[in-house]
């Protein structure tokens, strides 16, 4: 689209099926470049990745010919299927449904990097859910206590 400027950098963040500690530290590099080619290849920006065994952070530049909820869509569905063809797991490996979606000023990308670079030492003081709630509070999300990381049935 000609004469269409923007500026949409979004943080998503989404968690393994059951929140299991599946992503070993082995293969999260590899994970994380592969993510990397995704949103690339659909034409988006990718600022940072990262992560702890249970859940992942992506922080890109958002270009407007697509759809979020599309792009975390083909996310999830190729990286699963990257690390199921792969073989990094014991059965079969899913992203849980669903996922946050946060936006961000350019001015406030060098701290989300280094929040998204700082996640083990992060996680040493506060646990997964707690900070998933805990960006759904502060970025004034309405949501449904009983529906966040439902276990699969």
């Amino acid at each position: 689209m000609p004469n269409t400027y923007t500026q949409i950098h979004i943080h998503c963040i989404f968690a393994v099926q059951n929140r299991i500690s599946l992503i070993a530290d082995t293969w999260k590099e590899e994970l994380y470049r592969y993510i990397t080619g995704i949103i690339q290849n659909h034409g988006h920006k990718m600022l940072q990745t990262g992560g702890m065994p249970d859940h992942i952070h992506i922080l890109f530049g958002m270009h407007p010919t697509e759809s979020l909820s599309g792009l975390m869509k083909a996310v999830k569905e190729e990286s699963s299927e990257w690390i199921n063809k792969q073989r990094l797991v014991r059965g079969k490996f899913a992203w849980q449904e669903g996922y946050g979606a946060f936006s961000y000023s350019k001015s406030q990308l060098n701290k989300v990097i280094q929040y998204i670079n700082r996640q083990a030492e992060h996680h040493k003081k506060k646990d997964f859910v707690t900070e998933y709630i805990d960006f759904l509070k502060a970025f004034g999300v309405e949501y449904d206590e009983k529906y966040v990381f439902k276990l699969v049935e």
